[in-house]
């Protein structure tokens, strides 16, 4: 038993770490190749702009991880209908909100982007990579949907591939629209939409080759109740994207008061580096998700914590290296993304590496936590977690820090917020374990 555990653990581990990793690299490419052909104004108006991409990315990963976990509490309880609803409920969902979200990019995003901060020719590039994007926002929802459901139907390998070849297509596309149709910020942004398109392509092969095990089933009397509980599991996810769109914005317009564009463009690197983190302490979760669903639905609670303390180790593990890289390969990461050798630009970004790495370690096992709180029902839980990391306490030492240290301050806001979250996260640990286990809805 202990050894078929383990077997699931790194094999749904592994494949989720690659798959977010692969997806990743959306942003990367953009911020790589953008460097290249746009300099740092290009870099400036896509940090400006990426803060409504994750907060795009953090609806779909709400109901796509929210209604997934659902599913497989259904599947192991055997309430097959019950978990058809929900796919359904998810599904509605994400197509409504990416509807939404498509109006507002064709009606509002020039205003979006004077509101981000940019001007003049930036914000015409912002309003360019926001329009486009947003255009894109019901395959991003959808696809990150797909993702969880797929992946917890049994089929966590084409859920793996199905990231990754969105992602390479994405590499390949940017470098096709920037350098030899030199179509500029509008060709990154295009590129990055037709991501998701070719994923959700590669996910329909688990429909044609019917190995599904779920399907549509429409119940309108259900249908809002269903959404609430959706929402409710995969609130920590969601709260995750948000805070990193909210500190993006919060961030830009402190740097921008203190160091003007230069110090923005120097924050994107940073911050997009940092993406490569998040990603796999968000692969660790979402791949240890799952087993904590499953094992919870068949009330092993033994066998669900084991699996936390697995995916708290790992990530741990790999906070430390992450600090340790920044620190190693500073000025190498940095001179990938400066092109143009901006002397300051390096100055300002070698300094934020190392500083805002500081706070991986207790990150990863922020993230974990919270998502093993949404995976056993936990959510108020799994929503203050969350909560706390993502908004409340990084906000607070961002303008508290800033004021003292200036640009010093903004880095160490970063680890300051997880190392007071994870205060917060040991609190609610023991009392989880302390209580019972919460009955399962039924």
């Amino acid at each position: 038993m202990q050894k078929q555990m383990n077997r699931e653990f790194y094999k749904y581990i592994s494949l989720n770490v690659l798959g977010m990793l692969g997806l990743s690299c959306y942003i990367l490419a953009d911020t790589f190749f953008i460097s290249k052909r746009l300099g740092a104004d290009g870099l400036t108006a896509l940090n400006l702009a990426i803060s409504v991409y994750s907060i795009i990315n953090g609806l779909g990963l709400m109901l796509g991880i929210g209604g997934a976990t659902r599913f497989a509490i259904c599947r192991a309880q055997k309430e097959v209908q019950k978990g058809n609803q929900v796919f359904t409920a998810s599904a509605a969902a994400g197509i409504t909100v990416g509807l939404v979200l498509l109006f507002l990019g064709f009606t509002a995003s020039d205003a979006v982007a004077k509101i981000l901060g940019a001007e003049g020719v930036i914000q015409e590039m912002t309003g360019s990579y926001l329009k486009t994007i947003l255009g894109f926002a019901p395959f991003f929802i959808v696809n990150n949907i797909l993702i969880a459901f797929v992946r917890n139907d049994g089929s966590p390998r084409l859920s793996m591939a199905a990231m990754l070849t969105g992602s390479f297509s994405n590499i390949l596309l940017d470098y096709v629209f920037l350098f030899p149709l030199n179509m500029g910020i509008f060709g990154a942004a295009l590129a990055t939409g037709f991501a998701p398109v070719i994923s959700i392509g590669l996910l329909s092969l688990h429909f044609i080759r019917g190995k599904n095990r779920f399907t549509w089933s429409f119940d309108q009397r259900a249908l809002g109740r269903r959404v609430l509980d959706i929402c409710s599991l995969g609130i920590s996810a969601f709260i995750n994207e948000l805070s990193s769109a909210v500190v993006l914005i919060v961030f830009n317009l402190l740097i921008l008061r203190l160091s003007g564009n230069t110090g923005v463009a120097a924050y994107g690197i940073v911050a997009n580096l940092a993406l490569v983190a998040v990603s796999v302490f968000t692969g660790i979760s979402q791949g240890s998700q799952p087993l904590i669903s499953r094992f919870y639905g068949e009330g092993r609670k033994k066998e669900s914590t084991a699996v936390l303390l697995r995916a708290v180790l790992l990530a741990a593990a790999m906070g430390i290296l992450f600090s340790a890289a920044a620190f190693a390969f500073t000025q190498n990461l940095i001179g990938i993304f400066n092109s143009e050798g901006n002397q300051e630009l390096a100055d300002i970004a070698i300094c934020g590496l190392r500083l805002y790495f500081l706070g991986f370690c207790p990150a990863g096992i922020n993230i974990v936590a919270a998502a093993f709180m949404g995976a056993v029902e936990r959510g108020r839980e799994s929503f203050a977690i969350a909560f706390a990391r993502g908004v409340a306490a990084i906000l607070f030492f961002a303008f508290l820090l800033s004021f003292i240290w200036k640009m010093d301050g903004i880095w160490l806001a970063f680890p300051a917020a997880e190392v007071s979250t994870m205060l917060l996260t040991a609190g609610l640990w023991r009392r989880y374990k302390r209580g019972t286990l919460p009955a399962v809805e039924k």
